[in-house]
């Protein structure tokens, strides 16, 4: 038996079927989203996200029968890359919803700091399994320094969803590190003093009102309390079965959800309405299961390294998860963070079906990596 039949027969094809299904309904709920619209634009985004969804599903493949030990090379290069396009975004990004967020390619628009996230948790982990006697205090401040860059590219675009991001993903990797808790602890109270100053003196007008609207949504029901209410009344007409798929007289259809959003941001709200109860418990039960598959190969790694990928990627995976429906939901103020394989987001598609690959393969290589430990 050939080295490659091997490994496609010991792929972990739980984690498969969970991301290749997960990744097809989010091209069937952007499809049910925008059926109605007759703009060109609107016609072509489930089409755009089915490409993206082939491309990643390539690229989940390929990764997962690639030895995910060549990050150790690949990891700085990316990341690197990843920095390059922030600065290039920076002077010729293209604006989305106030955001100079996007380079544009010609036939694909592409957000450098999807790469920069994905880049710099590779760097994380591959730094913390590395340098594993340094002394914690020097351990975080070189974290910071790995974070920082990155961090501070993306909130001069400026995009605060993607930024706070960082927060959840950098303490589980810390935490899986063996760094100290006092430590965790103490960042965690510093971060926490420091947000009212953060949202009086750094958040733009439109993110105050964000926050303004999510702390009393009847203050501007006509303003900047509009969306989130509209989120409301769709996911709770929903009710327990859902209007149905492509249902006419929805707040979709009639264009109550934010038509520029519905597909991306708000994409669980529509979910809500045409879905109901019954099809979001679904929906969210299939991604905790998938998360928990992701725990499971982090148990089953073979080397310190392989655990802090996998737990690097499942802290993006379940804080993208746990920010967008907590923002359509009003638990959280709104961010414009997409769903992970369900929103309309293009390039992030294929980063995150990338990193589920690196998962992938940590499972197929466990074997081989602890013996040669």
């Amino acid at each position: 038996m050939s080295p490659y039949l091997r490994k496609l027969l010991g792929l972990n094809w739980l984690l498969v079927v969970l991301t290749v299904a997960l990744a097809i309904f989010g091209v069937i709920a952007i499809y049910s989203a925008t059926y109605m619209r007759t703009d060109t634009m609107a016609a072509e985004f489930w089409r755009k996200q089915a490409n993206w969804v082939a491309a990643g599903t390539l690229a989940f493949m390929v990764t997962s029968l690639i030895d995910y030990r060549w990050i150790k090379w690949g990891a700085l290069p990316m990341y690197f890359a990843g920095i390059f396009f922030l600065v290039l975004t920076r002077f010729i990004g293209t604006k989305v919803y106030g955001a100079r967020s996007w380079l544009d390619l010609g036939p694909m628009n592409f957000q450098p700091a999807q790469l920069a996230v994905i880049a710099g948790i590779m760097v994380l982990a591959l730094f913390l399994s590395q340098f594993k006697e340094m002394h914690p205090m020097l351990r975080l401040v070189l974290c910071g320094a790995i974070v920082g860059a990155p961090c501070l590219l993306i909130l001069m675009q400026p995009d605060l969803g993607l930024t706070i991001i960082w927060g959840p993903v950098l303490l589980a990797l810390l935490f899986v590190a063996g760094i100290p808790v006092r430590y965790l602890v103490c960042i965690i109270l510093i971060v926490a003093a420091f947000i009212p100053i953060a949202i009086n003196l750094g958040l733009k007008p439109y993110q105050k009102e964000r926050i303004t609207a999510f702390i009393n949504p009847d203050v501007d029901v006509q303003g900047s309390a509009w969306a989130i209410n509209q989120s409301l009344i769709a996911i709770g007409s929903g009710g327990w079965a859902g209007k149905g798929f492509k249902a006419p007289n929805t707040q979709i259809e009639l264009g109550f959800l934010p038509a520029t959003a519905v597909h991306n941001d708000y994409i669980f709200s529509a979910i809500g309405e045409q879905w109901g109860f019954l099809g979001g418990t679904v929906l969210l039960g299939a991604m905790a299961l998938l998360l928990l598959t992701c725990l499971f190969v982090a148990f089953c790694a073979g080397d310190q390294f392989g655990l802090l990928l996998v737990v690097g990627f499942s802290a993006l995976i379940f804080t993208h998860i746990f920010q967008n429906v907590g923002m359509t939901i009003s638990m959280l103020p709104i961010t414009g963070v997409p769903l992970p394989l369900i929103s309309y987001s293009g390039s992030f598609v294929l980063m995150i079906m990338f990193a589920l690959g690196v998962v992938n393969s940590v499972w197929v290589h466990r074997k081989q990596v602890a013996a040669a430990a």
